[in-house]
């Protein structure tokens, strides 16, 4: 088994392409940090509104180092930290207009990846999450009737039969499903991506560490960077920049991919849609069949490391494999016997109030996009085409959506954000267990860590 070497994803393309190091002092119209889904995406929109900009992007590392070549490859329309806030904030139609938005951005990713020769394994095949316990049931149910008072959700509740038709779970009792989700190869879709930006005239410099950004400059190891604007796209890494440790927390996220499956074992269980596939319990997983017929499937595994430090290669603790491993068989024994090819882990950014946001500062310059908290692979699509709205200063139908130039505070100093994450993950792991064991309503430690997380 392969741990680490950044993900199976850049592993299973030959790795990814190496480009140039800023060669120095530069001046652009549109300088970006990062370049993965957030930073490709803006430059792109960018570029195809005004041709003539001059679009400068810079990573640490190289394309897709980040979560966008190591996620779970769930193209989905979810609302980071829900629809419900938005509407007491500014009122029911717009939470729901924003969730239409959502729901046209997995198109509109499907439609620019057909336009520009992408092929990123893409099936449009809806979003499935499967309650097997109780109290998930009950979740389940609840979440439907819940969703159905929602304009633009389209989720259906689906029966035990029903459910075991699409995918033979052990244990389902009731299941949901939403078409608007698509799985497909996160480091295809950003490599891709990169090569039409590229085509467009952007330049990528890789091997470039942003130190700090300023109003219309960024400080790098490779020199100064200028421009009329500057957009962070830095994610999970956010709090390497100066400043900003305390900004959005870089949250671990683990992924396991088994051998290529054969054909009688898709026999035996289904999965026929290709549909991404979750679960209702508190500490969730999420899963995809993959092009080649292997499973791959992730959930948090250590879920902090002290002081907001990132990892390198994305190497995976033991217990986390053999946690995943066992929620693999939990959910279909008939892996009980399959190989696990590769292991890798990578950050995903968590603000206080687990909320993305995007925004623009006009009088420094500054705009910014993230906070994803793992829903990122369409967000960051519809943070590209705001931002393009926000930048070149139009009075488009994305700038005035609800999450634009959300705020929220910082998140506590150390040691209390090691304590509350690692004390939190820990309840949510003893309520998931407690409900295993047969509690037929959600257990009250998991209610009181979403309290203290800002989830409920």
């Amino acid at each position: 088994m392969i741990n680490g070497q950044i993900s199976h994803w850049w592993r299973s393309t030959g790795g990814p392409d190496r480009r140039a190091s800023l060669p120095g002092a530069t001046e652009a119209d549109v300088a970006i940090v990062g370049a993965g889904y957030t930073g490709l995406w803006t430059a792109y929109y960018l570029k195809k509104a005004k041709p003539a900009l001059r679009v400068v992007v810079i990573d640490a590392q190289h394309v897709g180092y980040g979560a966008s070549g190591r996620n779970g490859g769930w193209l989905t329309n979810s609302i980071t930290g829900g629809r419900e806030q938005f509407a007491a904030s500014h009122g029911r139609g717009e939470a729901e207009r924003f969730q239409l938005a959502m729901n046209d951005t997995i198109d509109e990713v499907i439609r620019v990846a057909a336009e520009e020769g992408i092929d990123a394994d893409i099936v449009k095949g809806g979003e499935y999450n499967v309650a097997y316990t109780p109290a998930q049931e009950a979740r389940a149910r609840a979440a439907a009737a819940a969703e159905a008072a929602w304009a633009h959700a389209d989720v259906s509740l689906l029966e035990r039969e029903e459910s075991l038709d699409r995918l033979r779970i052990e244990g389902t009792r009731a299941a949901t499903w939403h078409p608007h989700a698509a799985r497909i190869h996160p480091a295809k879709l950003v490599r891709g991506l990169a090569d039409a930006v590229e085509r467009l005239g952007v330049e990528i410099y890789e091997g470039t560490r942003a130190l700090e950004i300023r109003p219309h400059r960024v400080i790098t190891d490779r020199g100064d960077l200028r421009a009329e604007f500057v957009v962070r796209a830095t994610e999970g890494y956010t709090a390497g920049l100066k400043g900003l440790r305390r900004l959005w927390l870089p949250m671990n996220s683990s992924m396991i991919v088994t051998e290529p499956l054969p054909a009688d074992f898709w026999d035996a269980v289904g999965w026929e849609g290709r549909e991404v596939v979750g679960d209702y319990a508190h500490v969730y997983i999420y899963a995809q069949r993959t092009a080649d017929d292997r499973i791959a499937i992730g959930g948090r595994g250590v879920p902090y490391r002290w002081g907001s430090r990132t990892d390198v290669s994305g190497e995976t603790a033991r217990d986390t494999v053999v946690h995943l491993r066992k929620v693999l068989r939990r959910l279909l024994p008939e892996t009980a016997g399959t190989q696990i090819d590769h292991t890798w882990s990578g950050v995903l950014g968590v603000p206080r109030d687990w909320t993305a946001t995007v925004g623009l500062d006009r009088a420094s310059g500054i705009g910014w996009a993230g906070g994803y908290v793992g829903t990122g692979v369409a967000t960051t699509n519809l943070s590209g085409r705001t931002l393009t709205e926000l930048i070149l200063g139009e009075d488009g139908p994305l700038a005035g959506l609800p999450w634009v130039d959300h705020r929220v505070r910082l998140w506590e100093p150390e040691p209390l954000r090691w304590i509350a994450t690692h004390g939190l993950y820990a309840a949510y792991g003893m309520a998931d267990r407690s409900e295993s064991r047969g509690r037929a309503t959600t257990s009250p430690i998991a209610t009181a860590a979403d309290v203290v997380t800002g989830r409920h």
